[in-house]
């Protein structure tokens, strides 16, 4: 681990030395959280104490990983682990907000996968209880905004070679073999609701009777998903926020539709985002989940010059005003694992995070108002004093 952790932290345990292990709990091992969890065990100082899970499958998995760990079928018996001082949340969008609230309240440091909060009110929530937790670490799943990027960004920024922004135009575009949809799962013979916690899975959204099919393909459901305004969307959102210090959008307009996979989702497959920013700017995001040409991209559009970023990031002057500019190419590097490490680092010296619980708060925020517009097919607003999407 990076030699600059240093040697206290207010937990449970009491205070860490500096090499002394952190200890952390996993909420939610399937695949992308099997991931977070290599990617934290990749540090030497790290242990994992417990996994939860409401699928019995998961915990199975996360077995071969961690053999020594406690395993749960509900996230509370993680968190009573007094022992325990951080944990991974890798969930369903729609059970962010009460794992987060409960593991702040259980005193552990908390980091939350994208996109953080699913709905306006449970932001509020996570609010509250994030104000609550003194000095606790909270680290949003935004993981660009701890690449190099970033600082290549801020430095483009920085002396004034960019000019007035007004516009950010941003892509987000997959595909797929023929017959393959984007994001479908199979419902496999075990998820059956002796190996599925399916009350626990549902939290606070609609009653449904149990469902493999929904459990399995959850992000194609509006009742646990944001589609992918709040797996793709998000991510380039925050990237900008950071960057730009940007804050929660004027008003917003998702337009768009299932298009291609006729397989029963809910969210769409092609879509269009405009977000009109307090800053007097326009973010413009597409994607689309049957042609990959446009691929992921992102240009901050500004009168004197556009950073355009996709694997690498680049300036380039606009010669009306800039006539003498050149292009400059981003040159500065990511460790790996750079996110987590990030949050490691943060829980031993109590600095603030790259990814910080306010931005994740505005990027949630957005994301939510994109998805209100599409679901009541008009433009929606927010207002900052009632703190509501209008």
């Amino acid at each position: 681990m990076a030699t600059g952790l240093a040697t206290t932290l207010a937990s449970p345990r009491g205070v860490l030395g500096a090499n002394e292990r952190i200890r952390i709990g996993i909420i939610g091992v399937g695949a992308r959280g099997t991931e977070l969890l290599r990617q934290a065990l990749s540090f030497p100082e790290v242990e994992c104490a417990a996994c939860a899970d409401v699928y019995q499958r998961n915990l199975e998995n996360a077995r071969q990983v961690v053999p020594n760990a406690a395993s749960y079928p509900d996230h509370r018996y993680l968190l009573d682990d007094f022992n325990i001082d951080a944990v991974i949340i890798a969930t369903p969008q729609h059970l962010h907000a009460k794992q987060f609230v409960d593991a702040l309240q259980s005193r552990k440091h908390v980091y939350v996968e994208k996109t953080m909060a699913f709905t306006v009110e449970q932001a509020k929530q996570m609010r509250a209880a994030y104000l609550k937790a003194d000095k606790l670490t909270v680290q949003v799943g935004h993981q660009t905004c701890s690449s190099g990027q970033m600082a290549d960004a801020r430095q483009f920024l920085a002396n004034g070679q960019v000019g007035k922004i007004t516009a950010i135009q941003m892509h987000m575009y997959r595909n797929t073999p023929r017959g393959k949809p984007l994001w479908y799962r199979p419902a496999y013979p075990d998820m059956t609701p002796e190996t599925i916690a399916w009350k626990s899975f549902q939290g606070d959204a609609p009653d449904h009777g149990f469902d493999a099919n929904r459990f399995a393909n959850w992000r194609l459901f509006w009742d646990y998903s944001g589609g992918n305004v709040s797996e793709s969307m998000c991510q380039q959102l925050a990237f900008w926020y950071k960057a730009l210090n940007l804050q929660i959008p004027r008003a917003a307009t998702m337009t768009g539709g299932v298009y291609l996979w006729k397989d029963g989702r809910e969210v769409p497959d092609t879509m269009h985002v405009s977000l009109e920013q307090p800053e007097e700017l326009l973010v413009n995001w597409d994607s689309g989940f049957g042609n990959d040409q446009l691929r992921i991209s992102e240009d901050v559009l500004g009168s004197h010059g556009t950073i355009s970023k996709s694997q690498q990031i680049r300036y380039l002057p606009q010669k009306v005003n800039r006539p003498d500019g050149a292009e400059i190419l981003g040159r500065a590097v990511t460790p790996p694992n750079a996110h987590m490490l990030n949050f490691l680092d943060c829980i031993r010296t109590s600095k603030q995070p790259n990814c910080s619980f306010d931005l994740g708060y505005r990027v949630s925020i957005a994301c939510r108002m994109a998805v209100e517009s599409y679901l009541q097919r008009r433009t929606v607003r927010w207002d900052p004093q009632k703190e509501e999407i209008l």
